[in-house]
């Protein structure tokens, strides 16, 4: 039985106080194993004598939560393994992004987003087509992408077909590379709009080394 899974991650709020809201899907095809990719990645950080945690980058980048006491460059290594392991996942992703200053209410931005899903699916329904089964993973932390996720995927695919799962990201590594890849999408705004932090420049450095580094590596996986 052909399955696909999709990870689900947000970057922002939708209480319509920041800038950007960008949403993150990670497709990945059941039948290309990730367990030789997770298991290598483990090695690693054993290997190296790093602790195995659960990646969250914002607690990594600003050493809170389960990354307090670590030196900053531990936590600089951390982000260096993960992007190692993101590098080679047979995944691909679909980016959704949007301007907050578009929206009067949660309502709204809401069934903008129901719309952008309904047209990414729509538009590649052959594809999805070609799965039994259809996992989605999302933690349910924002109220506007649950409903709107379960909107368009109802008005587009037989339930029968989809399975939901509550996801977090100490349960599934690929919940966590959606973490990633939302956290890289909203560092590239942040660069494009002169709004990088202190925080992000001790990562990321400048510009030109991010876009042609972890970025660079990032735009191969994504979909447009």
């Amino acid at each position: 039985m052909a399955e696909l899974s999709i990870f689900v991650d947000e970057s922002g709020s939708d209480d319509l106080r920041e800038p950007y809201y960008l949403l993150t899907l990670v497709f990945h095809n059941q039948d290309a194993s990730v367990r030789e990719s997770i298991g290598l990645y483990e090695q690693s950080l054993i290997a190296r004598d790093m602790p195995n945690i659960p990646f969250h980058a914002t607690p990594l980048m600003t050493g809170h939560c389960e990354y307090e006491g670590l030196a900053l460059e531990t936590r600089s290594r951390l982000l260096s393994a993960f992007r190692v392991f993101v590098r080679h996942l047979p995944i691909r992703y679909k980016l959704f992004e949007f301007r907050m200053k578009e929206f009067e209410s949660k309502e709204d931005m809401s069934r903008a987003i129901r719309k952008r899903f309904l047209e990414f699916f729509f538009d590649n329904l052959s594809s999805f087509q070609a799965f039994d089964e259809i996992k989605i993973y999302y933690d349910g932390g924002q109220g506007s992408i649950t409903d709107a996720l379960h909107k368009a995927v109802d008005l587009v695919f037989f339930k029968s077909a989809v399975v939901y799962r509550s996801a977090t990201a100490s349960e599934y590594r690929l919940s966590q590379v959606a973490d990633y890849i939302c956290t890289l999408e909203l560092a590239a705004r942040k660069y494009r709009d002169h709004r990088l932090t202190p925080t992000y420049e001790k990562f990321f450095g400048g510009w030109q080394k991010f876009k042609k580094g972890p970025y660079k590596e990032l735009l191969k996986l994504r979909m447009e």
